[in-house]
């Protein structure tokens, strides 16, 4: 259950980045407020997850959630640049998560 909610955290940090680029600096007021509904959501996921699960693992899926799903969804919908470039870190991200689950489940 803990890995559950520690995914819909990752994914409301995505739509927490998100709301923040639409409230193009806290000037739109339902982004904004969306923005801030997403954080302690996402926040909140995230404190019940670390209950039983390392603050390392956990800390390094969550951000990576958020780092891949953003940067995805800015190419994809906010028409962010692609690159060859880009594309390898999100891959090199994912590794590295992947990496630091099964150092994690060695022990």
């Amino acid at each position: 259950m803990a890995w559950v909610l520690l995914i819909a955290a990752g994914l409301f940090e995505v739509a927490m980045a998100y709301s923040l680029k639409l409230s193009d600096g806290f000037s739109v007021p339902l982004p904004t407020v969306a923005f801030a509904g997403f954080a302690v959501l996402s926040f909140g996921l995230l404190a019940a997850a670390l209950k039983s699960l390392d603050v390392g693992t956990a800390y390094a899926v969550w951000t990576g959630i958020g780092a891949v799903g953003t940067a995805t969804l800015g190419m994809v919908v906010l028409g962010d640049g692609v690159s060859l470039l880009k594309i390898a870190s999100i891959v090199l991200i994912l590794a590295g998560v992947a990496g630091l689950n099964l150092a994690g489940a060695a022990h």
